[in-house]
């Protein structure tokens, strides 16, 4: 078991109190990963700021699931595998399409599975990428912005992925209808 510490907001340091504060008003609780994260109010803000940031970019609901899910089965996250299911619920995205990302299925549709295939690309080659990859990114009607802004969904997921290794995050009860092991 991780001696990593669940901050509440009455335990946190005070630079993270604010951000546990407006989780708990907004959510109803405080997640654990923004409890594990707390420790490090800088690490939670740039968590927090990197989130905020990504799901303002030019990917739909359907795109930001494709890119935050595959990272996350990707890294085998216990943790993101089923938050990012809530989450994709909450944001109206076809079941099955969360459901075939959970079980490394094909995508619904060609221009998914380039996404899929580019941030797997990303992610496996440490962004050492061909020219191929990037010609059939962009043949699938994807632009040099949304390379960017992967990477930009990757840095949010490295934090949060590594995070929930090490200090074992455990899965929140709004969570846990969606527990995820690695097949």
């Amino acid at each position: 078991m991780s001696k990593f510490t669940l901050h509440t907001v009455e335990t946190a340091p005070e630079k993270s109190k604010a951000i546990l504060e407006g989780a708990k008003k907004q959510m109803g609780v405080v997640p654990s990963l923004y409890a594990a994260m707390a420790e490090s109010p800088e690490t939670l803000k740039a968590y927090t700021q990197l989130h905020q940031l990504f799901t303002a970019t030019s990917f739909n609901a359907e795109e930001l699931t494709v890119v935050w899910q595959t990272i996350n089965v990707e890294h085998e996250c216990h943790y993101c595998v089923p938050a990012h299911t809530g989450i994709a619920h909450s944001m109206k995205v076809d079941a099955a399409l969360t459901e075939a990302l959970r079980n490394q299925e094909a995508m619904p549709t060609e221009k998914l599975q380039a996404l899929q295939d580019f941030t797997l690309a990303i992610v496996r080659q440490r962004g050492n990428v061909t020219p191929e990859q990037v010609d059939a990114f962009f043949a699938a009607g994807y632009t040099q912005q949304q390379v960017l802004e992967i990477i930009l969904g990757l840095s949010q997921k490295v934090i949060s992925n590594y995070v929930n290794h090490i200090a074992e995050t455990p899965v929140d009860t709004m969570f846990k209808k969606f527990e995820w092991t690695k097949k």
